[in-house]
């Protein structure tokens, strides 16, 4: 294990298109890699996104797919941005697609665009849909996420989105305690978080270790999915209800 960092460089995510999968803190994640990059930014989603927080300091544009280039270009180009469609659901945006996305960064130069990709509907476990998730195409890292507070936990829809999924990647059964090996084949899975990563640097999370019990769970799933996978060597993971120390520990090969 590698002593804790800063998470955007623990993911490589200083640099390019990154795109945040899963289920269990996805846009907690993103707002973490806006707040430690020093650089200008863009944060967009590619599905249905939650209004961002207040304190999230990053120019806020809701415009048609057409008119988010011209919004764009009237702010200061220092200023970071955060960009999506409009939505007819109260406190929700709609999300951007990936042509956009990746013209959007290239044209006005951002440092990174953090992307979320993926939808998971507050669960805390995902295995994907044929048709998910919803990464840009050619993204140069993509992070699958998982919560901590998933594991030994009975695999529930409370719990789980996309369950028979879960069930048919992990090899556990609806009502079965989910194990951390579980997990990491989840995590290690072409059929799971490695799902449309083909590519990409692939930078594992399991978020939600708000425990010294969980950590150890935690430690367990990310050593076995290290073993499972040559995709990644390593999986961070990190309790991101406390910004200012977001990392738990780091688990290498």
């Amino acid at each position: 294990m590698s002593p804790p960092g800063e998470l955007v460089d623990l993911l490589g995510a200083r640099d390019g298109i990154v795109c945040a999968t899963g289920a269990g803190g996805k846009k907690s994640v993103l707002y973490q890699l806006v707040r430690e990059h020093s650089g200008r930014v863009a944060l967009t989603a590619t599905v249905p996104m939650t209004e961002l927080p207040a304190e999230l300091a990053i120019e806020q544009i809701v415009a048609d797919e057409a008119m988010l280039r011209e919004r764009i270009a009237s702010l200061d180009e220092t200023h970071s941005v955060a960009y999506a469609c409009p939505s007819n659901k109260p406190g929700r945006h709609g999300g951007v697609s990936a042509t956009t996305i990746r013209s959007i960064h290239e044209e006005f130069g951002f440092a990174a665009t953090f992307v979320k990709s993926d939808g998971a509907r507050m669960r805390w476990i995902k295995a994907p849909a044929k048709n998910e998730p919803a990464t840009v195409p050619g993204a140069d890292v993509i992070i699958p996420v998982v919560s901590a507070r998933a594991i030994g936990e009975p695999l529930s829809e409370r719990m789980a989105h996309r369950l028979e999924q879960v069930e048919a990647v992990t090899g556990i059964k609806r009502g079965m305690p989910l194990t951390p090996e579980a997990v990491g084949r989840l995590l290690a899975s072409d059929e799971g978080a490695l799902h449309g990563a083909a590519g990409a640097r692939v930078a594992p999370v399991i978020n939600m270790v708000d425990n010294d019990q969980q950590e150890e769970l935690a430690r367990a799933a990310a050593l076995a999915a290290i073993a499972m996978t040559s995709r990644f060597d390593r999986v961070v993971l990190c309790c991101l209800q406390r910004p200012s120390r977001p990392v738990v520990t780091v688990v290498t090969r």
